[in-house]
């Protein structure tokens, strides 16, 4: 029973809405994949550090440990093991991070995000489309999102697309967003924005690019304001 358990424990973060273990994006594969190599590597400096300290507990009831063999702790334990770790992570983790930066790209589509206590405006200015706590968005294609809030700060998250970037008032941060296949993802609020912060979600809708550009030509009228709901998985 308890391995069930805690087999269950280790499975129940792994898929869902809201669980950037399950990526449906490039950077969200990466982001994904870097968290496991982390997992597995720690895991294994864990498993190894109980495993000397156990040995030493043994050493130390059967006679003196040696001052040189302390030194040797000290330096291989806690001065190169922690360097090294540091130094794997970085060259593993900035290139990753690099390649979220929105650098320009070819046919990228913009949207512009606007943050309200408690519901996200969407703008789409090649289009005069206006949404509310709704995204369209065509798969393997690089979307640029302006975000920008309209009160205090928020954070949009979409976590199976692995990206999240603060929205401050008085200023517009803008985020890469792509999605590697077709599908409804959630998003959440990710920044404390008040009462309503719980509520503050949306929905990104990813089409295959046919069906994309389709629902833009469902859009002819100017400055169509079109209200919808969160949609549900």
């Amino acid at each position: 029973m308890f391995c069930s358990g805690g087999l269950l424990l280790t499975q129940s973060g792994c898929s869902g809405p809201f669980s950037s273990l399950d990526p449906q994006g490039p950077a969200a594969a990466e982001v994904a994949m870097l968290w496991w190599l982390m997992f597995g590597f720690f895991s294994l400096v864990l498993l190894t550090v109980i495993v000397l300290w156990h040995y030493a507990i043994k050493r130390r009831a059967n006679d003196m440990v040696k001052s040189s063999a302390v030194s040797g702790w000290i330096i291989w334990g806690g001065l190169a093991l922690p360097i090294v770790s540091i130094i794997a992570l970085l060259l593993v983790g900035v290139p990753v991070g690099q390649r979220m930066i929105p650098l320009e790209a070819d046919n990228a589509v913009q949207i512009n995000i606007t943050g309200h206590q408690w519901y996200w405006q969407v703008n789409y200015p090649d289009h005069d489309i206006q949404l509310i706590d709704t995204l369209h968005i065509p798969v393997n294609t690089v979307v640029h999102l302006h975000l920008s809030s309209a009160d205090v700060i928020h954070s949009f998250w979409v976590p199976r697309l692995g990206v999240k970037l603060d929205l401050i008032p008085g200023r517009t941060n803008v985020l890469r967003l792509e999605a590697s296949a077709a599908g409804i993802y959630r998003g959440q609020c990710a920044e404390y924005c008040g009462v309503g912060h719980a509520h503050m979600q949306f929905t990104v809708i990813a089409y295959e690019q046919a069906a994309f550009t389709s629902w833009l030509n469902t859009f002819k009228s100017p400055h169509l304001y079109l209200q919808e709901k969160n949609t549900d998985d």
